[in-house]
């Protein structure tokens, strides 16, 4: 069914593999199509109750396949409607109703990023390494940031975004970016242990809360005195 992605279901829950080994998970048109299709799908099957977003080879995602969103445009700009289909996935996959579980083996870089910034929680293994290295390319992180901001310290999110700098899991974890960081041999593990507690949950009620946290969240970003009218 799917080129670039591997989607394996479980014992009600599913695991969907990003597949382009090769070019480290880097995301093009055809992935992020197949993503978006995928979280939709699962997003509207009852017997899920949980996904897990894992990608297959040595890296989780590499950020975006330069060659792809560079396609058809001058070396320094990107296609507009590329930059949309990315804006699309990462809403789809942080509105997705089901919790979603980032399982980071390897790299996690730019837009990898904001994929897992857009999940509700991310396991890496000590193996992980991050980084939003948009600015060593004479670009902004505008794309991934308000997912990237929100799913770590802002004080943080200021350095690691403005020098582009990589940093490993350790780091990650005390940044507040990852919930757990584990040897790669326990991932799968700490994986399976949170998809049994989605199981054992009341399916309506994880999805109500998760309903809830969006709406806490929304309202913090108003700040007070913002659009008051909207408690109205």
């Amino acid at each position: 069914m799917f080129k670039t992605l591997e989607l394996v279901v479980g014992h009600r829950t599913a695991t969907v593999w990003m597949n382009r080994a090769e070019q480290r998970n880097a995301l093009n048109g055809p992935m992020i199509e197949e993503l978006v299709q995928a979280f939709a799908g699962l997003s509207q099957d009852d017997t899920v109750r949980a996904i897990v977003l894992a990608g297959r080879g040595s890296a989780f995602c590499a950020g975006a396949d330069l060659t792809w969103l560079h396609a058809g445009t001058p070396a320094e700009a990107e296609n507009p409607n590329d930059v949309e289909a990315m804006k699309t996935l990462l809403r789809t996959v942080h509105a997705c109703p089901k919790p979603v579980l980032a399982r980071i083996h390897g790299a996690c870089i730019g837009v990898g990023m904001g994929l897992a910034a857009a999940c509700d929680i991310a396991i890496a293994a000590r193996t992980a390494s991050f980084g939003q290295p948009e600015t060593r390319l004479g670009l902004m992180p505008a794309l991934t940031a308000p997912y990237v901001v929100k799913a770590m310290m802002p004080r943080a999110a200021q350095r690691w975004l403005l020098t582009g700098e990589a940093f490993g899991a350790e780091e990650a974890r005390r940044i507040g970016f990852v919930h757990d960081v584990c040897n790669p041999a326990e991932l799968d593990p700490r994986i399976d242990a949170l998809l049994g507690s989605f199981v054992m949950a009341s399916s309506q009620a994880v999805r109500a809360t998760k309903a809830l946290l969006r709406t806490l969240s929304d309202a913090e970003d108003l700040g007070p005195g913002r659009n008051a009218d909207r408690a109205f």
